[in-house]
């Protein structure tokens, strides 16, 4: 994590006193006994799978009010609305903005999403400490976000074996070889290749594509962030990519899910 950017080791600071915080308002112990007494979680990553298997769009769509690059996304922001749109149309799995800081999100913001619909539903947070982990099962998440630029190897290994254990998928993030090469040891069929800089929060497609030689047959990439126009979404088909994470395109449409429906149906060739 020696060469995190500046806005991520802020994030991960402010995280850090966050979990400290939360920790003295609910131990793990009590956490734990709620996680175990969840259902069992929805199946984010075979939701995906299949789809991307089929050669079809497997679209996480994501809820998410604000950014530290954009400011307010959102002004009309209700998660169970924009939930009901997304499943409507045609939403593999939603992503739920959890971060308040710096995003503008609350744990309440993804229960609400998901208690809404039938979709499966990833966290999407910055994790720094098992205490999330158990956190991110007691409230109900099916998958996790692990961004190893935020990561040690030795954390990214214990985070990911605990989500495991606990039944949440894990959605592995990189944004370059090296950060790919520290993904590919983990056994884990989700790889996130985000295509937005974090050094400079500038987005380019190319990441994606640069990359993609690196994952194996067997590990599925999901391309997230850039994703704007159907000509995005046919490039990333040309290359046999068939997941996605998209937000801010769809949040700022008056009727996210049919942008969603309007991107993806526009690109299928």
């Amino acid at each position: 994590m020696t060469d995190t950017p500046t806005i991520l080791k802020k994030i991960i600071a402010r995280k850090h006193e966050e979990v400290s915080e939360a920790k003295l308002a609910r131990s793990e112990a009590a956490l734990l006994a709620v996680a175990d007494a969840q259902p069992p979680a929805r199946g984010f990553a075979n939701a995906l799978i299949q789809r991307i298997e089929n050669k079809q769009n497997a679209v996480i769509a994501e809820i998410k009010k604000a950014s530290p690059s954009k400011g307010v996304i959102r002004e009309d922001f209700n998660p169970e609305a924009l939930a009901l749109s997304y499943a409507k149309g045609g939403a593999a799995c939603l992503s739920v903005l959890t971060d308040k800081d710096f995003f503008q999100g609350s744990n309440a913001f993804m229960q609400q999403a998901r208690d809404a619909v039938a979709l499966p539903v990833i966290r999407k947070d910055f994790m720094v400490d098992s205490y999330q982990i158990t956190q991110s099962r007691a409230l109900g998440a099916d998958c996790v976000l692990l961004i190893v630029a935020a990561l040690e190897q030795q954390q990214l290994n214990d985070l990911h074996q605990q989500a495991i254990a606990l039944g949440l998928d894990v959605l592995i993030e990189v944004h370059n070889a090296a950060e790919m090469e520290q993904a590919l040891m983990l056994d884990n069929p989700l790889v996130g290749i985000n295509n937005r800089n974090l050094h400079t929060f500038d987005v380019s497609l190319d990441t994606t594509f640069e990359l993609l030689d690196m994952v194996p047959k067997g590990r599925h990439v999901i391309t997230e962030s850039g994703i704007f126009t159907a000509a995005d979404v046919a490039a990333m088909r040309a290359k046999d990519i068939y997941g996605f994470l998209v937000g801010e395109s769809f949040m700022r449409a008056p009727d996210p899910g049919e942008k969603l429906a309007e991107l993806f149906r526009e690109a299928v060739v």
